[in-house]
């Protein structure tokens, strides 16, 4: 890869890390229903000057609400349960391991050793987190975090089963997607009539969070994402993701002291090192 793409790819991956926080930040004065519904709106707005991707409305809607609705409903409710945005950003790219575990079922692709051994560990790490379950960490905001992971992971199943699109305009076109289902909760909740008021309400840095969710992590992330995907094989892409949870760690330790102790700690890094294992042994992967 050319030095400026290496430098786009961390930069995404930097990028998305870094919004865990602001998902913390954006849930002070948002519901999680309020919080997908503004940032997908904000994310959609090119939506009147790219054309839609060649495939059905079904699949559209089926890929959004997968992608989208599942992975981010789940996370943004993880965080009402008491999920740390550190190790947020880490659990939910646990979605690497349950892609691989689904397509192998339902693509039959095999994984091979190593990915396999990486799976062994991702799990065997996040058994030690659920152990270290305390006053920082509840067994529902962990439980929320990986739903959305796993929906994530048939969301990748589902797009892989597509073929070749237009990454950038799909993603911009599953943002239609999120607002109706988002809305939609609001009111099962009794939510909807106060969103108003808490848009007037909203302090300065919940604004900033979810301009910076719909516009930078979102549209402009997918879009170097997107570039990149289709300029490199996926390979030498797909690893760069790993800089994202541990931003996302990073981060939250400096600005809201989140510490994890030794046990936690250590299941992370297992998690870490697993998804690292099965990201950089997909060359190998071979079908059944």
């Amino acid at each position: 890869m050319r030095p400026l793409d290496i430098f786009a790819a961390t930069s995404v991956a930097v990028i998305w890390g870094l919004a865990f926080i602001a998902i913390e930040f954006a849930l002070q004065s948002f519901t999680a229903p309020d919080l997908l519904a503004l940032r997908f709106v904000i994310a959609a707005l090119p939506v009147v000057f790219i054309k839609k991707p060649d495939i059905s409305w079904g699949a559209l809607i089926t890929l959004g609400t997968l992608l989208f609705v599942g992975q981010f409903m789940f996370l943004f409710f993880a965080y009402d349960a008491g999920m740390p945005p550190g190790l947020a950003s880490l659990a939910t790219h646990t979605q690497a391991i349950f892609t691989i575990m689904i397509a192998a079922v339902v693509l039959r692709e095999t994984p091979n050793f190593r990915q396999i051994i990486g799976i062994i560990l991702a799990f065997t790490g996040l058994a030690i987190i659920f152990y270290s379950v305390d006053a920082t960490l509840t067994y529902m905001g962990l439980i929320l975090t990986l739903c959305g992971a796993i929906s994530w992971a048939i969301g990748n199943t589902v797009l892989k089963k597509l073929g070749r699109v237009d990454m950038l305009a799909l993603m911009i076109w599953l943002s239609l997607v999120p607002p109706f289902p988002a809305f939609g909760a609001s009111i099962m909740l009794g939510e909807l009539s106060g969103f108003a008021d808490r848009l007037q309400a909203a302090s300065t840095i919940s604004i900033l969070s979810v301009l910076y969710l719909g516009l930078i992590a979102t549209t402009v992330a997918f879009a170097i994402w997107g570039r990149l995907l289709s300029t490199y094989p996926a390979v030498m892409v797909t690893p760069f993701a790993l800089f994202a949870p541990c931003a996302g760690v990073i981060a939250s330790y400096f600005i809201f002291g989140e510490s994890f102790g030794l046990t936690r700690g250590t299941g992370m890094a297992m998690i870490f090192v697993g998804v690292a294992i099965t990201l950089l042994s997909g060359r190998r992967t071979l079908p059944a």
